[in-house]
């Protein structure tokens, strides 16, 4: 039987760190349940350990007192790692033990997966560097600033890679659930846990999740100045060359000075501005796809579709039927 470790963090834990426990703890019981009843032997044991007998959460209201003392877990085959809050900064002193302990068990052969802004944690210990990582839209411009040699893909609902699996914010941690079930029991028994949790299966993306708001925390002024012009002209035809004249700034200066500080070019920028205030119209208005479309500055009809799908990962259409039952849907 393998052993299956759920981190119970002693610091820098917010609301969402309980909820990751309990439901890495719930779904993984009903897996091995369900094999049993099929006269299967259980696949993992399960146990949660920390760094103290007892963990707070939300403001001590709650309390867990983990199984085991991190460091009585020799060995173990796959470890989860909730999530914590996202304002976090750096690794204080009572999570280096699981830092280190994480990093020493990924040598030892065991699998890795962190929920939402678990990824703070999992990057501390270097594994995520040059590798592929989702996270919380909320918390992109924070991590980047701390981890910046990890490939940030925050689109993805889940990566995996090499044996490290992440996952986007909130409640999205269910589906990485799912994923692991059917990565070490089977197909049978993740579509079982599915249907008993009521989580969509094959769910690929949080993109039409993300509310973009520009990352303007970068301390350059010029481009901060840009980007505020874009935010207010979107719906004009607005080029790159003159954004650039107008801040007198050579062109790839001012290419180069915006993508390192909004993580964005500028052509990129500019759409995700369009698009966010288009998807915001499809949510809350009746208007029919062209009138948004022309609104956001967009007068090719293919266009717009792409590249909101590209995005979004959904078509104009498929976002307002989602987001805006009320409206009519028109064409």
């Amino acid at each position: 039987m393998k052993q299956l470790t759920i981190l119970v963090p002693d610091a820098q834990t917010g609301p969402n760190t309980l909820s990751c426990i309990v439901g890495a703890y719930h779904i993984f019981t009903e897996a091995n349940n369900h094999y049993t009843r099929q006269g299967k032997k259980q696949v993992f044991r399960i146990e949660l350990a920390g760094v103290s007998e007892r963990s707070a959460f939300v403001n001590g209201l709650l309390t867990i007192m983990p199984q085991v003392h991190i460091r009585a877990v020799q060995k173990t085959d796959l470890i989860i790692i909730p999530a914590i809050t996202s304002n976090f900064k750096k690794t204080e002193a009572a999570n280096t033990l699981l830092v280190n302990w994480i990093l020493e068990q990924y040598k030892k052969g065991a699998g890795v997966a962190s929920m939402c802004t678990g990824a703070y944690l999992l990057a501390s210990t270097g594994l995520l560097d040059k590798k592929s990582c989702s996270i919380h839209w909320n918390a992109i411009d924070n991590f980047k600033k701390l981890f910046p040699k990890v490939h940030l893909k925050a689109e993805k609902l889940i990566t995996d890679e090499q044996g490290i699996y992440t996952n986007g914010g909130g409640y999205s941690f269910l589906n990485l659930l799912i994923y692991l079930v059917e990565k070490y029991y089977d197909r049978q028994t993740a579509i079982y846990c599915s249907k008993i949790f009521q989580i969509d299966i094959d769910r690929q993306t949080q993109s039409d999740f993300m509310i973009f708001t520009g990352q303007k925390a970068h301390g350059d002024e010029v481009i901060k100045k840009a980007q505020e012009y874009i935010e207010k002209n979107f719906y004009e035809k607005i080029s790159v060359e003159q954004l650039s004249r107008k801040f007198t700034i050579g062109r790839r200066n001012f290419d180069r000075r915006f993508i390192k500080a909004t993580g964005n070019t500028p052509i990129e920028y500019l759409q995700r501005v369009k698009i966010e205030s288009a998807k915001k119209a499809l949510e809350t208005t009746r208007k029919t796809i062209n009138e948004v479309m022309y609104e956001v500055g967009y007068a090719d009809v293919k266009a717009f579709r792409e590249v909101f799908r590209k995005i979004t990962g959904m078509s104009p259409l498929e976002y307002k039927n989602k987001y805006n039952k009320e409206a009519a849907v028109l064409y």
